[in-house]
C-alpha cells in the first residue's frame, strides 16, 4: 500500500475545499486502521453537523483509493481502503473512543445480568467500532438487528465457552 499517494490524495480533496492543511500523520492502530489525522485552520466546515462532512470526505476517499488508486485490488489494497481514516483535529479520535466506552460500560452490563443488551440505534461505521471492539470477548457475542436509521447492536452474553 502507498501511504503517500492516500495522504496526496487526502490534502488535494481537502484543499480543492479552500481549507489549508496544517499537517498530516499516519499512524496504525493494530493492523487493522489506518488513521490518516489531518490538522486544518478551519475544522468546523468538517465537523460541523456532528461531522458529517467528515464522514462524506471518509467516504469519498475510500471510494477513490478503491477504485483509482488500486484498481485491480479487491477492495483496495489487501481490503486497505476499507481500513482508511481520515481525522481531522482529532474529532475522529474522540467520537471513537466514546463508542468504545459506551460498548465497554454495555458489555459489563450483559455480563452482569446474564442478559442481551440493545445499544441505541447506530451508523455502520459506529457498529463496526463496537463490533471490533467486542471481538476478542469469549464470553459475548455480538449481532446488528433492525433495519435503516434504526439498526443497532445486540451484545449477547453467551457463558464461558
Amino acid at each position: 500500500m502507498d501511504k503517500e499517494k492516500v495522504q496526496n490524495l487526502i490534502q488535494e480533496l481537502i484543499e480543492k475545499t479552500t481549507v489549508k492543511t496544517t499537517k498530516i500523520t499516519v499512524s496504525e492502530e493494530s493492523g487493522a486502521n489506518t488513521w490518516f489525522s489531518v490538522e486544518v485552520d478551519e475544522p468546523h466546515f468538517f465537523i460541523g453537523r456532528d461531522g458529517e462532512a467528515l464522514y462524506a470526505l471518509n467516504h469519498l476517499i475510500r471510494r477513490i483509493v478503491e477504485t483509482k488508486l488500486f484498481p485491480n485490488e479487491v477492495g483496495g489494497l489487501d481490503g486497505f481502503s476499507n481500513n482508511v481514516l481520515v481525522d481531522i483535529n482529532g474529532f475522529q479520535k474522540k467520537r471513537v473512543e466514546n463508542i468504545r466506552a459506551v460498548a465497554h460500560m454495555m458489555s459489563e452490563r450483559a455480563r452482569y445480568f446474564k442478559s442481551n443488551i440493545e445499544v441505541d440505534p447506530m451508523s455502520a461505521f459506529e457498529r463496526r467500532i463496537v463490533h471490533e471492539f467486542l471481538s476478542n470477548a469469549a464470553d459475548l457475542k455480538t449481532e446488528s438487528v433492525g433495519f435503516g436509521p434504526s439498526r443497532r447492536v445486540v451484545i449477547k452474553y453467551v457463558g464461558n465457552l
